[in-house]
C-alpha cells in the first residue's frame, strides 16, 4: 500500500514556474514507479513524467520535455516536477500516481493538485 499527497499548485503568470511536491509514504518504495499526471477541464488525463523510485530512471511527455523536469528524493520520499515557462495549456489538476515496477497500471493516486496559469 502506498499513500501519496500533492503539493505545490497554484496560481501563477505564463512564462513562470512552479515546483509540485509528491510525498510517498508505504513500504518497498524502491520498487514501484511513480508518475505525474494531469487533468485539463474537458479532457482526458495525460501523461506527463515518471521516475523509476530505485534507478532514477525517468521519461517525460514529448509536450512538456524543453520545460518540465521529474525527480525524486529517496531520502525525503518525495517526488518533484518542476515546470519552466508555464503557458495557458498547462492548466490543470495534476496527480502524482505509483505502481510497481513490474506492472503497466499506476494503482496508487494521490488527491490532485490545481495548476492554473493566467495569460
Amino acid at each position: 500500500q502506498v499513500q501519496l499527497a500533492e503539493s505545490g499548485g497554484g496560481l501563477v503568470q505564463a512564462g513562470g514556474s512552479l515546483r509540485l511536491s509528491c510525498e510517498a509514504s508505504g513500504r518497498f518504495l524502491n520498487s514501484y514507479r511513480m508518475g505525474w499526471f494531469r487533468q485539463a477541464p474537458g479532457k482526458d488525463r495525460e501523461f506527463v513524467a515518471s521516475i523509476n523510485w530505485s534507478s532514477g530512471g525517468s521519461i517525460i511527455a514529448d509536450s512538456v520535455k524543453a520545460r518540465f523536469t521529474i525527480s525524486r528524493d529517496n531520502a525525503k520520499n518525495t517526488m518533484y516536477l518542476q515546470m519552466n515557462s508555464l503557458i495557458a495549456e498547462d492548466t490543470a489538476v495534476y496527480y502524482c500516481a505509483a505502481r510497481p515496477q513490474v506492472t503497466s497500471d499506476y494503482n496508487y493516486w494521490g488527491q490532485g493538485t490545481q495548476v492554473t496559469v493566467s495569460s
